[in-house]
């Protein structure tokens, strides 16, 4: 059974973002930011997708995120919880707004600033490496105002000023960096991830290929400064993944497929292989679209390749060319990437369909296509989970999905051969949901008393789930029992 064991230096651990987790939003000095003004409720997802604008807070809404689980005030008695869980590794993201309030301030916040390197700290009290996103669904609401956010080429320098104020804080502390969360976001969720609000009469897809070339070229830049400011860590990019299966093995859903996949490759092949792929020029022509390309811009991107490829991967997704097919079997709901029902899987109670399976593809998809390491930094179940009266939480299908998940996870890389830099479980904590604003929807190995109407407690109550991670960490992946 030794076979079965992940390598040593395997980083083990979980993932949570400012936004989700930390609330504090107007405290520290800390400045607005786009997570800040989206609401709870029905228009989340037209806000989220840049359908309707909203870049304040408004009476008659609902912030959950303001002050989500407190992390801001509790991050010690967290991180004592993750330590106990036996973490290697935390993946966390920056606040930019702790930062940099206005999101380009020409001197950072020493109260945000100080409040990061506490926690950098106190996470190496228990030996547990950071892992840093620098941007997680994050544009200040003042670049928005100012720039029309990521819309706008001036956001480059903006970021890169924010990453050199915290790369030049955090060198000693840091190793481990991704610049963007989940980037190809911006194409399904484009105020959420970039800042964009659509105007009337707007050329969409014009706005999203170069708002996509404006955060590739700070990647790039920040991945090049990165590298100079802080010899021998490592920067990664990051996927919202899960390959597009066809609905039928007719070659026209085939192609659908592949085409699907080829919208978040466009991405990460870009910040993986230092260059837009031919097809990528190919389809923006036939979409009328033209992006700001400067003479500098092909040599800025080959300066800024990845060391690592990072990404997400709750689902595989399923699709058909035939669109009668495709209305007939849509997944329900506000589904982030639009697909059909897999008749073959099983769901979620949000709708999420489960294919363990599907983690092995993509692991070895990105692999074959890249040829660097790869990290898992996000992969867990969403469900309603209860508070028993003595204090317990039993939650079985968690622990069902994550050995599942696990297991493929192992068979890629002991079997496979691929090599994985690590995997942090989502939400190792409960968290405020980015899809949905929900406190109902649970991720967490440690449930925190909080509801969707903002009471509760905030304790922290160890699940079943917190003692099968721990058991998994500590047999480095083989017992999974």
């Amino acid at each position: 059974m030794g076979d079965l064991k992940f390598p040593d230096g395997f980083l083990w651990g979980g993932a949570t973002a400012a936004n989700q987790c930390e609330g504090g939003y107007n405290l520290g000095g800390r400045g607005l930011s786009s997570v800040d003004v989206i609401p709870f409720g029905p228009d989340r997802m037209k806000v989220a997708r840049g359908e309707m604008k909203m870049i304040e807070c408004r009476e008659g809404y609902e912030y959950p995120a303001h002050e989500a689980i407190d992390m801001y005030h509790h991050y010690k008695e967290d991180i004592a919880l993750f330590a106990e869980m036996g973490f290697k590794c935390y993946r966390m993201s920056i606040s930019w707004t702790r930062i940099l309030p206005n999101g380009d301030d020409e001197q950072p916040n020493e109260e945000g600033l100080k409040f990061y390197e506490e926690i950098f700290e106190e996470l190496k009290k228990y030996g547990i490496e950071p892992l840093v996103t620098i941007d997680h669904f994050d544009t200040p609401i003042a670049l928005i105002k100012k720039y029309g956010g990521w819309k706008d080429r001036r956001m480059i320098d903006a970021y890169v000023h924010y990453c050199d104020c915290i790369f030049r804080r955090y060198k000693d502390l840091v190793k481990y960096w991704i610049t963007f969360n989940e980037i190809n976001m911006l194409l399904h969720m484009s105020f959420m991830g970039a800042g964009i609000v659509f105007e009337e009469g707007e050329d969409r897809q014009n706005v999203l290929y170069n708002a996509a070339h404006h955060e590739l070229l700070a990647s790039a830049k920040a991945v090049k400064l990165g590298h100079e400011l802080i010899p021998g860590a490592q920067f990664g990019c990051m996927l919202a993944a899960g390959q597009f299966y066809p609905y039928t093995p007719d070659p026209k859903d085939i192609w659908d497929g592949f085409e699907k996949d080829r919208d978040n490759y466009f991405f990460i092949d870009a910040q993986a292989r230092g260059a837009y792929p031919v097809w990528a020029f190919k389809r923006m022509e036939a979409a009328g679209v033209t992006i700001d390309m400067q003479p500098e811009d092909a040599g800025i991107l080959k300066e800024g390749e990845v060391d690592f490829v990072s990404f997400s991967y709750y689902a595989s997704r399923c699709t058909t060319a035939d669109p009668e097919v495709f209305a007939k079997h849509a997944r329900p709901g506000n589904a982030v990437f639009k697909a059909v029902v897999n008749p073959y899987l099983k769901n979620t109670e949000w709708g999420w369909q489960i294919d363990p399976l599907g983690l092995r593809i993509t692991i070895n998809t990105l692999y074959d296509r890249y040829q660097k390491p790869l990290f898992i930094v996000e992969n867990g179940l969403g469900a309603t989970d209860k508070l028993e009266e003595d204090g317990t939480v039993h939650d079985p299908y968690r622990i069902e999905y994550m050995r599942a998940h696990i297991e493929a996870m192992r068979d890629a890389v002991v079997k496979d051969g691929v090599p994985l830099m690590g995997f942090t479980s989502w939400g190792c904590i409960d968290l405020v949901s980015a899809s949905s604003g929900e406190m109902k929807k649970r991720y967490g190995m440690i449930y925190v008393d909080k509801d969707n109407e903002g009471k509760g407690t905030l304790k922290r109550y160890r699940k079943d789930s917190f003692y099968w991670y721990k058991k998994v960490i500590e047999s480095k992946g083989e017992d999974l029992a």
